[in-house]
């Protein structure tokens, strides 16, 4: 499997313009999510995230963990909670709280190991605040949010502008 590379220099900066201006958009076979990207206060993951959706990273990956009340959480091509994209991204904890519709990245132990991985909050789950970080709030799609089980596949991640 090819080793995709984090975002720097002028790519970054680009990719963090687009993330002030666009949404991000996850299709399932279930319906769409559609999330807001916060690009000001976490620039990095949000532009690591838009590269590996333009690459067609997250296509056809499943959601490998749904906790009811709590998370579901995708992005790992090995589907089991282990794989990544092959780099780290640096924590950028901010003050957004964790509510119902919140996206951040899930990571290891380790506050610097974030990779591809995200999560979705089904319900607040404010113990989870400053402790990893918030890139996103979902603004359309809570009932296919509601109905993503274990295995649901993302068919198609894209980001587009802002209508």
């Amino acid at each position: 499997m090819a080793t995709h590379t984090a975002p720097t220099g002028e790519e970054f900066r680009t990719l963090v313009e687009r993330a002030r201006t666009s949404l991000a958009r996850i299709s399932t076979p279930k319906g769409d999510m559609v999330f807001s990207f916060y690009a000001a206060d976490a620039p990095q993951h949000c532009a690591a995230f838009i590269k590996l959706a333009d690459a067609g990273f997250y296509d056809g990956t499943a959601f490998h963990r749904v906790e009811p009340g709590f998370v579901i959480q995708g992005g790992d091509p090995q589907g089991d909670g282990t794989g990544g994209p092959g780099y780290n991204l640096k924590a950028e904890f901010n003050d957004y709280p964790h509510v119902r519709g919140t996206v951040a990245m899930a990571r290891a132990s380790s506050p610097d190991s974030a990779g591809s991985q995200f999560y979705i909050c089904l319900d607040d789950a404010r113990f989870l605040d400053k402790q990893y970080t918030v890139f996103g709030q979902l603004t359309e799609g809570f009932e296919t949010l509601d109905a993503i089980r274990r295995g649901d596949k993302m068919t198609k991640v894209s980001v587009a502008p802002k209508a």
